[in-house]
């Protein structure tokens, strides 16, 4: 027999899991910073720190603060109609009332694929976003479980979470890129730079870290999907109905969407047949697994 897995224990192991990661992230700007002030005269280290950090979080704020409006736009979305989309609007509501949390706005797009997402920075910028495939080809039981994994992501503030990382990654990746410039530009200049060995740690770094950091990021957006996933049980108290509805979508057609907004949707639209580690979304069938063990 099957041991019987709690969501409780399987959203905890997920958090601990994406902060270990988070924290990972954190080693190797640290490293890479240390490095960098090894090699290079501690002005020169503070210079690119601090233009790395003003870029990075200008960035990242302005779509942070847009991520709504910006994932909408680009997927041509609209306002759910509550007369037209009665069920959906009955669904969302019944699972804030059940989880406590405040109703987010409803919005679709056509689209006959199954799929949806979340997006908004807080629960009162909080947006629902699915397509009119999910609306017309799940039953209420499997809508409702789609619905509650999206309301998962916003109850587990994942776009603020990943906002940070992103911060994270981009700060990590404009540093590697002035270090190497800066090299360049320098040429045999040796004065000032400190130990020789420093500078060879700062390249490798400055090639490596944006690399490993950015298989992090992938990382770290997979185990959010498996908490959302447990957060939906959570919400519904029913397995299958979620399950189904993913057994549903593995089957279905890849979707044509802006790749920029991929990583929001409940499941890769475009269906790639890609190693896990280059993935921004577990596979379907893992899911489906652990939901088994629910």
């Amino acid at each position: 027999m099957t041991e019987r897995t709690s969501f409780y224990d399987q959203i905890a192991r997920n958090k601990r899991k994406s902060v270990f990661l988070m924290i990972l992230v954190f080693i190797v700007l640290v490293a890479l910073g240390y490095a960098i002030s090894m090699a290079f005269s501690p002005a020169d280290f503070y210079t690119i720190m601090i233009l790395s950090i003003i870029i990075s979080i200008s960035y990242i704020l302005i779509s942070y603060y847009n991520s709504d409006k910006i994932a909408l736009a680009s997927v041509n979305a609209k306002p759910a109609d509550r007369n037209q989309y009665r069920q959906y609007y009955d669904s969302v509501e019944g699972l804030t009332l059940a989880s406590g949390t405040p109703m987010p706005k409803l919005y679709i797009m056509e689209n006959e694929q199954i799929n949806a997402f979340a997006s908004g920075r807080d629960y009162q910028h909080a947006v629902v976003c699915v397509t009119t495939g999910a609306l017309k080809r799940l039953n209420k039981q499997e809508l409702e479980g789609v619905l509650a994994h999206e309301l998962g992501h916003i109850a587990n503030y994942d776009i603020r979470f990943i906002t940070l990382i992103a911060v994270m990654v981009g700060m990590i990746s404009i540093i590697s890129q002035m270090f190497l410039r800066s090299m360049w530009f320098r040429g045999n200049d040796r004065e000032g730079k400190g130990n020789a060995i420093f500078i060879l740690i700062g390249i490798a770094l400055a090639i490596l870290a944006p690399i490993v950091v950015q298989l992090v990021q992938l990382a770290i957006s997979r185990k959010r999907e498996f908490s959302a996933d447990a957060t939906a049980v959570q919400f519904t108290r029913y397995p299958p109905g979620l399950m189904n509805a993913l057994k549903k979508i593995k089957n279905d057609k890849p979707m044509q969407v802006n790749k920029a907004v991929a990583p929001l949707f409940m499941s890769d639209p475009f269906r790639r047949k890609i190693s896990n580690w280059l993935s921004t979304h577990p596979p379907i069938d893992m899911r489906i697994k652990i939901l088994e063990q629910m």
